[in-house]
């Protein structure tokens, strides 16, 4: 979400005191005020989902804490319109009293205010809408008084029954009193319960909303690179000159960047090629607009990042790019009307390679696809600079040569320049020129890393652990938008087994993945665990089963390592030890933040606190994806490790040669079908083997 809005952003940094909402504040608002519609409309409208409505403050709080006023006004009304429609007055009302509640907390706790604020806003709060309820009750005078005849009746008539047991009588007669008497000074009783309500609420969430808050404070909300000082200047960030460039971030004892000479012309693609922590993205901000540290950055004009003629980026993960639901509308996704309107979406599908796709959901979309629009979307703004920052790194080998083709074919059709920051080496064959990074430094050539050998399994395997059969799988079955993924696929997976499930983008793998681990249920066929008990579908067996997801950080939720383990399972500091020992990891290393590791440290963690939780099985979803070689080198060596110590692994790549040396069969998926089954090396006898984290 960060990334995407920023790359179309027309401006940078902290969220100015005036102005327009900018693409992060829209997108953000977007996602965060979807979900508050879906927790407040659930919420009213299924029985005993009550509670997901105090929920629902937690989201549009969030919002309120990270951007401005403005922000959350907007995301209110859209998101009241939107619960309007698909769950009528009441959930409506409700989620106008949620986002009152949630913005008031977030904009004290955005501006380090106390209880005392809160109390402030919630009475000025509760007189505003005890007024506009008095109001509304004075404007429609007949309804009000069909509302309250209707209120007298009902007490009438319990009064009447309660008269008809001696006991009752006094209980019945004065609720009928009670309520005449609330009837004569309806706009008290109505203004003032509405006010105290709100301090209520006001109070309660101060301390329920306010400490949720608080524990999310730590997450970062936008990239702080990207802090780039007004260029008031015209538009022209080309040609651009690097002298002696350095950067250094905060609290940083050395520089990411230094003595860095660099110039980019309009026509040259250019690339930059190093491992990670070399400084490559750094070298990015900066080109985008981000000042140095020391040197001197000298362009004709303005960087111009997200507005036509500047600076495009396009980043890592191809779906955090993807804001619009069809593909035609997120190609224009976040430009000015009139902009909007005079771009030729078809012509620049089809000069991507997704002709006749934009009437497609961008969700059907394959990563290479994804990363395809994702340049159509850069090309929509017209850039002089278009900077790929790892653009290649999650894509399967064939969708990166047929990316680094497009975009090198870019400055030869277009008047620009094209920088791709990769960490692969092949990448750079067709650039004009390679920079090649290093600490922080240029340098000749980068050291190589040796690929993996032959390793020979020292445990035997054992009898089938999971079983797929005849498994297929359809998404929106039944709609106009389903999407087969799966045909048939049958699979067995024996104990203490390394498999490699190998495939290209789009072939099914993440599908056959999320079925293997319980967390998607087959359209049709079974996946079976077999345990001493019996076979038990595996989404009955949830824990057993663990997926280690593609994007790594998406899982880490605690603020700390330690604590991230503990709570998968690692009960205690000798556990966590224990876990941090299975992956290879300093156990200093538990009292680390989360968002200082490293890509290939955020795999481990998240494989040790599986670890922890003593699966049965682990399906790893691309592990070496974004990673340089030496993090592949690494985390093909602790699958190795994995393998050896009796751990159940399912390997779902499209790296062969990395990962096939420490695995014992390769399955191969194409267009959701098993096309062949290579065993790499025969395996030993059969053994029943329960295996070392039982």
């Amino acid at each position: 979400m960060t990334d995407s809005s920023q790359t179309r952003a027309a401006a940078t940094g902290p969220p100015p005191p005036a102005g327009a909402l900018r693409p992060i504040e829209l997108a953000t608002g977007a996602v965060l005020g979807g979900a508050t519609v879906g927790l407040v409309t659930v919420g009213s409208l299924v029985p005993f989902a009550a509670a997901l409505q105090l929920v629902a403050a937690v989201p549009i709080g969030l919002l309120a804490h990270r951007h401005r006023l403005r922000a959350l006004i907007t995301a209110t009304i859209a998101a009241t319109l939107v619960t309007f429609v698909a769950g009528g007055l009441v959930p409506a009302v409700n989620l106008v009293g949620v986002a009152v509640v949630g913005g008031i907390i977030g904009i004290v706790k955005r501006r380090h205010g106390g209880l005392l604020a809160v109390l402030g806003l919630s009475l000025l709060t509760g007189l505003l809408g005890a007024s506009f309820s008095v109001g509304m009750l004075l404007l429609f005078s007949r309804a009000r008084q069909l509302l309250f005849d209707s209120i007298a009746n009902t007490a009438k008539g319990l009064e009447n029954i309660a008269a008809r047991q001696s006991a009752l009588e006094p209980l019945g007669r004065g609720i009928a009193e009670a309520t005449e008497y609330v009837l004569r000074w309806w706009w008290l009783f109505a203004g003032g319960g509405v006010v105290f309500a709100m301090l209520a609420s006001g109070v309660i969430s101060w301390f329920v909303l306010g400490s949720v808050l608080d524990r999310l404070a730590w997450l970062p909300g936008r990239d702080d690179l990207l802090d780039a000082p007004a260029d008031d200047r015209p538009i022209a960030p080309l040609p651009i000159t690097l002298r002696e460039v350095a950067f250094r971030y905060p609290n940083a004892r050395t520089d990411a960047l230094h003595g860095i000479d660099l110039t980019v012309r309009s026509g040259e693609f250019i690339a930059v090629v190093g491992h990670n922590g070399s400084g490559k993205s750094t070298l990015t901000r900066i080109l985008a607009g981000r000042p140095p540290t020391g040197g001197t950055v000298t362009r004709p004009g303005a960087a111009g990042l997200g507005l036509r003629g500047g600076t495009a980026m396009v980043l890592q993960r191809p779906e955090s790019q993807t804001l619009g639901v069809l593909v035609r509308d997120d190609v224009v996704w976040g430009l000015p009307t009139g902009h909007a309107a005079e771009v030729d979406i078809d012509g620049l599908l089809r000069e991507v390679g997704l002709e006749d796709m934009g009437g497609r959901e961008t969700a059907t979309l394959s990563g290479g696809q994804q990363q395809r629009l994702a340049v159509a979307a850069a090309l929509a703004r017209k850039p002089t600079l278009l900077l790929a920052d790892e653009a290649t790194s999650m894509i399967d080998p064939e969708g990166r040569r047929d990316l680094v083709a497009l975009l090198a074919d870019l400055p030869r059709r277009h008047d620009m320049a094209v920088v791709l920051v990769t960490h692969h080496e092949a990448d750079a064959a067709a650039a004009d020129r390679v920079i090649h990074l290093r600490g922080g430094r240029t340098v000749d050539q980068l050291p190589a890393w040796p690929r993996p050998v032959r390793d020979q399994r020292r445990r035997p395997m054992g009898n089938p652990v999971l079983e797929l059969r005849d498994v297929r799988h359809t998404y929106n079955s039944g709609t106009s938008w389903e999407a087969p993924a799966l045909h048939g696929v049958d699979l067995s997976v024996r104990r203490g087994e390394a498999l490699l499930i190998v495939g290209g983008n789009g072939s099914g793998k993440s599908t056959l993945a999320w079925i293997m681990a319980g967390l998607t249920l087959p359209s049709s066929g079974s996946c079976e665990l077999r345990e001493l008990t019996g076979s038990k579908p595996v989404h009955k067996r949830i824990r057993a089963v663990q997926l280690a997801f593609q994007h790594s950080r998406l899982q880490l939720q605690r603020q700390t390592v330690g604590t991230e383990i503990e709570d998968w399972g690692g009960n205690g500091t000798a556990a966590v030890a224990r876990a941090l020992d299975a992956v290879g990891l300093d156990r200093a290393l538990a009292s680390r933040s989360i968002e200082e590791l490293s890509g290939g440290q955020a795999k481990r963690v998240v494989l040790a606190a599986m670890v922890a939780s003593r699966p049965q099985v682990v399906v790893l979803d691309e592990p070496l994806a974004g990673l340089d070689p030496e993090g592949r080198a690494g985390v093909v060596e602790l699958i190795a490790r994995l393998r050896d110590s009796g751990l159940t692994l399912i390997v779902i790549s499209h790296d062969i040669a990395d990962v096939a040396a420490v695995c014992d069969r390769i399955v191969h998926l194409r267009a959701g079908r098993i096309a062949e089954s290579d065993t790499v090396a025969a395996p030993p006898a059969t053994h029943d083997f329960t295996g070392g984290f039982r």
